[in-house]
């Protein structure tokens, strides 16, 4: 089984949440990584940009395939991780350390709907 984080929310779409505050940072699951491959691109929106939960945000692309990112909460973009455009395999080395972007959350209650670490590897198996 892929590595877990205790204290993190996830969606079943494989997106993790770590909240600091009103900020949620967001990234893919080790999980995820694990089934992409070796990442070779990280296609992310724009700081200020507005996302939607449940709605696309970006893409992984790999060596094997591109997967759509999904936004597990509602907000404006404050920040994405620039590190990844140069060097999008980041992920693959510590899936849990490399945030994609960071969202000012709008509704922090949506955090409520998505899983614990319990629940996430339950969707997994």
């Amino acid at each position: 089984m892929a590595k877990l984080v205790e204290g993190l929310k996830y969606s079943e779409s494989h997106e993790w949440v770590k909240v600091e505050g009103d900020l949620a940072l967001i990234g893919i699951t080790d999980y995820a990584q694990h089934a992409l491959g070796n990442i070779t691109y990280v296609d992310m929106p724009s700081e200020g940009d507005e996302v939607n939960a449940g709605e696309e945000f970006g893409a992984v692309e790999s060596t094997k395939i591109a997967s759509d990112l999904f936004s597990p909460v509602s907000g404006v973009v404050a920040e994405i991780n620039s590190a990844l455009e140069d060097a999008p395999e980041l992920i693959n080395g510590d899936a849990y350390a490399n945030w994609i972007i960071k969202v000012k959350m709008s509704d922090p209650a949506e955090l409520d709907k998505l899983l614990d670490a319990a629940g996430y590897e339950a969707v997994c198996k």
